[in-house]
């Protein structure tokens, strides 16, 4: 099992995509705890969880999470949540 996350910093006014085989939360801990603190997401704490796909496997978490950040766009984040048939697309899109 793996997932597809996506986190918002109200001080960063910022997205962040990642792909984990850990819990959404779990991941969200470790952004917020410095875990990563040579990282972009150590200047962006507190992060909050905005949105989360699971997924079947890592290869289709990192597809979709590839997806995402090629769309490059606030907009298509903010759909993915407010229409949940984007993530079933994805899903089925990247059925590996």
């Amino acid at each position: 099992m793996a997932n597809v996350y996506i986190l918002y910093s109200e001080k960063l006014q910022r997205y962040y995509i990642g792909s984990t085989e850990l819990s959404s939360n779990e991941r969200l801990v470790r952004h917020n705890s410095k875990y990563y603190d040579d990282k972009f997401t150590a200047r962006g704490i507190p992060w909050t969880l905005y949105f989360f796909i699971s997924c079947k496997n890592r290869t289709q978490a990192s597809s979709i999470e590839a997806h995402i950040k090629k769309m490059k766009s606030e907009t298509y984040i903010l759909n993915l949540k407010q229409y949940p048939e984007m993530a079933e697309k994805l899903l089925a899109r990247y059925d590996f």
